[in-house]
């Protein structure tokens, strides 16, 4: 059934035209009845035809009812044919228009392509001429709806990918972050099975225990409750971390660290026939950073440096402050050095330099590309689950602090930790 407006000076409002749903849709706007009754009848059974007289009825039309292509005459009554074009591509800028007129001017048709109408066509038309303007405008719109249509879809797929990614992304890191739980834990888990070992030596099959016997249990077990305490502390840290909740205003002193780091290492059993020597800074200074970070990062380095041969060896921490900023530009990766976290490093002083040393075999130059990749380091044949580096590169980015390695092959390793560091008063003169 043909649908179309009647043909009188204004939108007839109280009965609504049939659209037929397969059909596209054509609005015709001439102030004239007879360019109105001749597109009228050749569009009639190709398009559904909405019909008006004046430029504020067709606009009527086009908030009521979706317009595939418009035929607009310019010169009408009140509204001309370049005011209905723009306001038509405001309602829709998706409508292709064919501009129509007796009088046609260089500036009109500048306009009319200027606000990106489709063709231009001159009164009196040809029929032949008003069908391919028609047809080329109905191509042109759906064309353009094609490539919207694949733009959204393309849209919609690179939120998805970027989505998967992410989950991804989330499932890595969590991966990441339940293997660093039970890489931190099983620390002070394994000291305090030392810890557990010792009381059990000391009082065998007493059923008594007296003097140095309980003075050394006593200490023990407050030892335990130390290592039971860190373990709380981590999952803490982690938990925080997850739920992207971090204490942005948490400081510690070093010398506290270095000192709980040595009680630590002591009952370690990596420990055992090695030299170790912690040590502390002359005048203390305090550090950005959670104290079971500090520890974390610290006790990673010293583990990797007690575990890096099973030969006896000899390992140092220490530490010293630098008043002036790292000069990044001296710091070149290479065979036998690496330096990581240089855009995130707060580099302003006073830095506090930590650094863990031992002289052992040294890391292969092939090795030092890929040193602080998860399990690189299983490659080296020591003692260690291969996780340590990674967690101290990501505590070290969270603490704005940076790390370099030196290593030479028969001559052993510096590992050197800079941080962030505040004075313990208001004097800045500190010497080591």
């Amino acid at each position: 059934m043909l649908a179309s407006v009647p043909f009188n000076n204004s939108v007839d409002t109280a009965r609504a035209p049939e659209l037929h749903p397969d059909r596209p849709t054509l609005l015709v706007v001439d102030d004239e009845e007879g360019p109105r009754q001749s597109l009228r009848v050749v569009f009639k059974d190709e398009y559904n035809l909405l019909l008006a007289s004046d430029g504020q009825s067709a606009l009527e039309l086009a908030r009521s009812y979706p317009v595939d292509v418009a035929v607009l005459d310019i010169r009408m009554a009140g509204m001309n044919g370049i005011e209905v074009l723009e306001k038509l591509k405001q309602i829709d800028p998706t409508i292709e228009v064919v501009m129509m007129t007796a009088f046609e001017t260089a500036e009109t048709i500048r306009q009319a392509l200027r606000l990106q109408a489709c063709d231009y066509i001159t009164k009196p038309f040809d029929l032949a001429t008003m069908r391919q303007a028609v047809a080329t405008a109905l191509e042109r719109r759906r064309l353009a709806r094609e490539l919207r249509a694949n733009a959204d879809r393309l849209q919609a797929l690179q939120a998805e990918l970027q989505q998967q990614k992410l989950e991804e992304e989330i499932i890595r890191t969590r991966g990441e972050i339940y293997a660093s739980i039970i890489h931190d834990i099983n620390g002070p888990l394994t000291i305090i099975s030392g810890l557990i070992q010792i009381i059990n030596q000391r009082i065998g099959e007493e059923s008594q225990v007296q003097g140095e016997d309980l003075e050394l249990i006593k200490d023990r077990l407050k030892r335990i409750t130390r290592q039971v305490s860190n373990c709380i502390d981590i999952s803490r840290r982690y938990l925080s971390f997850l739920r992207q909740n971090p204490n942005e205003n948490v400081r510690v002193w070093v010398n506290q660290i270095l000192g709980d780091l040595e009680e630590l290492l002591r009952v370690h059993p990596s420990t055992r026939d090695n030299q170790l020597i912690i040590q502390p800074l002359r005048e203390d200074v305090s550090v950005p950073v959670n104290g079971t970070d500090l520890i974390q990062i610290l006790l990673n380095l010293a583990l990797n440096a007690l575990q890096c041969t099973p030969q006896q060896h000899r390992v140092e921490i220490s530490g010293n402050l630098l008043h002036q900023p790292l000069v990044l530009e001296d710091f070149h990766d290479g065979p036998n050095d690496r330096f990581i976290l240089a855009d995130s490093l707060r580099n302003t002083p006073p830095l506090l330099a930590l650094a863990v040393q031992d002289n052992g075999p040294g890391i292969p130059p092939e090795i030092m590309p890929r040193l602080f990749e998860p399990f690189a380091t299983k490659q080296l044949k020591t003692r260690g689950t291969g996780l340590g580096l990674c967690i101290v590169q990501r505590l070290l980015k969270e603490a704005h602090g940076a790390l370099h390695v030196h290593s030479q092959v028969g001559q052993g390793s510096v590992f050197t930790v800079y941080l962030p560091a505040r004075l313990t008063g208001s004097d800045t003169t500190f010497k080591v």
